[in-house]
């Protein structure tokens, strides 16, 4: 059984599923790509047993099949031969030829039949959105998801649904991200759902930033959340569990705001973070009317001074934050001014850009 098509077609489709395919595997068929040739048209499957990728290309076949290949060596291969390369794969009982041009190539295959299928049950909720909005509201939440945190509904990225909006909401206990964006539709989407860590990130590297590229669709059961691309399709397991209550922890109160240029703030909390204690990354704020102060030290008894104009017109304050978390939201950050609602020493600080459909919660900390 032979199947021709060429590297301008495989090696992007084996790029797109292989990163599903981790390293150390529970079950060595999770190593391999699924390969299933119906009419003309070959899909390429991969999964983890979380999560599921699959994409079509058209190829020149005598007939239909399913095989496996190991999805490293594979993609290792198509990598090596030039551009616009022919490729014959001959699939031949317990082993699958390669060939190009005068290269062949011997791989071993697994049954087909011991691939584990990612079925996702029927989608109670669908909804249409572009590529880009999605992916703005994964980069602007996902730096604040936790990573292996006990409390195992924070592993992850919860989307919540609005009447004409999707919601993202990520924290890890210590800040939280927030962003809205529209669907293009009025229709009240009924979701809550917790997308793990490794699907979202996953999730943000199919999705084309563009606004040109094809809308997708959601659809999203109690289980599962399936996002369908023109030729492709991507499968997640939710996370089972209740997220918090993230209004909550927003402050409401009457706040003091401090406006700053959003790069000469960056710029400086980068400097002042070199002699930051390594471990707990704390810097001071010393606000006053229309001045801020940065400090830091080490046990190492070194220290970091800055200072700069901002717009602030509220009472002395001095609070403490994790520097690391303050710069993980100026790099997401739209527009070039941060307005940040300051209450007291022990309260959460709100940063938002000139956009407020993104909103950032920051926990202070003693120092």
């Amino acid at each position: 059984m032979k199947i021709n098509t060429n590297r301008d077609q495989l090696l992007p489709a084996l790029l797109q599923v292989g990163s599903v395919v981790e390293k150390r595997q529970t079950l060595p068929i999770l190593a391999n790509i699924l390969f299933r040739v119906e009419k003309g048209l070959m899909t390429l499957v991969t999964t983890d047993l979380e999560v599921e990728v699959r994409t079509s290309i058209k190829v020149d076949a005598e007939d239909d099949l399913e095989f496996t290949l190991p999805a490293r060596k594979i993609t290792d291969i198509c990598k090596a031969l030039g551009d616009a390369a022919a490729i014959t794969l001959d699939v031949q009982g317990h082993k699958t030829v390669l060939q190009s041009g005068r290269g062949r190539y011997t791989l071993s295959t697994l049954p087909a039949a011991d691939y584990p299928n990612l079925e996702a049950a029927v989608a109670t909720e669908k909804v249409n959105i572009g590529q880009h909005r999605l992916k703005r509201l994964l980069e602007k939440t996902q730096f604040a998801m936790a990573q292996q945190d006990v409390r195992y509904y924070l592993n992850g990225l919860l989307l919540e649904g609005r009447p004409g909006r999707l919601r993202a909401v990520a924290t890890d206990g210590h800040r939280l991200a927030l962003c809205d964006v529209e669907t293009g539709t009025d229709a009240d989407l009924n979701i809550q759902a917790i997308v793990p860590r490794k699907a979202v990130l996953e999730l943000n590297r199919l999705l084309s930033g563009g606004d040109e590229a094809p809308e997708i669709e959601l659809q999203f059961s109690n289980s599962h959340m399936q996002v369908i691309f023109p030729h492709s399709s991507f499968t997640t397991k939710l996370i089972d569990g209740r997220y918090p209550d993230y209004v909550k922890v927003i402050p409401t109160a009457n706040t003091q705001e401090l406006q700053a240029d959003k790069n000469l703030l960056k710029a400086a909390l980068t400097r002042t973070a070199i002699l930051s204690n390594e471990k707990f990354r704390g810097v001071r704020f010393k606000v006053e009317p229309g001045m801020l102060y940065l400090m830091a030290h080490n046990p190492e008894h070194e220290e970091a001074e800055e200072d700069m104009e901002v717009d602030y017109q509220g009472e002395e304050l001095t609070i403490g934050f994790n520097v690391s978390y303050l710069l993980d939201v100026l790099s997401v950050l739209e527009g070039d001014t941060v307005h940040m609602g300051l209450i007291d020493a022990t309260a959460s600080c709100v940063i938002t850009g000139e956009d407020d459909s993104a909103r950032y919660v920051v926990m202070p900390m003693r120092i």
